[in-house]
Order: structure tokens, then sequence, then C-alpha cells
């Protein structure tokens, strides 16, 4: 079974991201942060990561600048998942590594497209 990092400050988005992903045959983790999450994926590192991009002690944006920097850190598709919709903030992503951007709020539909495009279903 594919497992799937969540990443996000809100205990609501993480829970319905997992529903979600779990209907999909994903395992899931939880991190409320980036420091949390780069600390899980030093200790196993996922398939996936469905990231935040503002969080408290470490944002989306530099966990994932970290994370690429980590040994086997290239190996997860990452998935951007914001409020943050502009032009910039996409194409910073991108450049940091992402594989792709899903905009806030989301449903499924939304979240299987985006992982079908990226190979991970």
């Amino acid at each position: 079974m594919k497992q799937c990092l969540v990443v996000d400050d809100s205990s609501v988005i993480r829970k319905v991201a997992r529903r979600i992903l779990e209907d999909m045959n994903f395992e899931i983790a939880e991190a409320e942060d980036g420091q949390q999450a780069l600390d899980h994926c030093r200790k196993s590192m996922p398939d996936a990561i469905l990231l935040d991009w503002n969080m408290p002690v470490m944002d989306g944006l530099e966990f994932l600048t970290s994370l690429r920097n980590e040994e086997g850190g290239e190996r997860p598709v990452v998935v951007f998942c914001t409020t943050e919709n502009d032009v910039a903030h996409i194409a910073r992503a991108i450049r940091a590594g992402a594989n792709e951007y899903i905009m806030k709020p989301f449903d499924r539909e939304i979240v299987e497209a985006k992982f079908q495009e990226v190979g991970l279903i």
C-alpha cells in the first residue's frame, strides 16, 4: 500500500484529506507543520506528500526545499494544496520541486485527478 503524508496545520483539512486518500487506498500519516513533516520523512519516506503552504514553524516551501535536499527526498511526489493561487506562488512551488498544485477547497475528484496525472493511482 502506498503511503501519503498529509501536511497541514488545520486538523479539519488533514481529516478531509485522510478520508479521501484512504478511500484511494493510501496509508496516511499526518504532520501539523513542515518541521514535523521533515522529521517524519527522515524516519520513513512516503510515496506522496499533500502539502499546505502557510504553516507555523516551517512553511510548505521551506519544507519542500529541505526535503529535496534529503537523501531519498527526490522520490516522493509532492502535491501542494493551498489557498495561494497566483501564478508567482505556483511557479515558486514548481521550481522548488513540487509535482502538482491543488487549490483549496478541494474535493475527491480533484485529488484523484491530480494523483492520476502524477502516476500515483
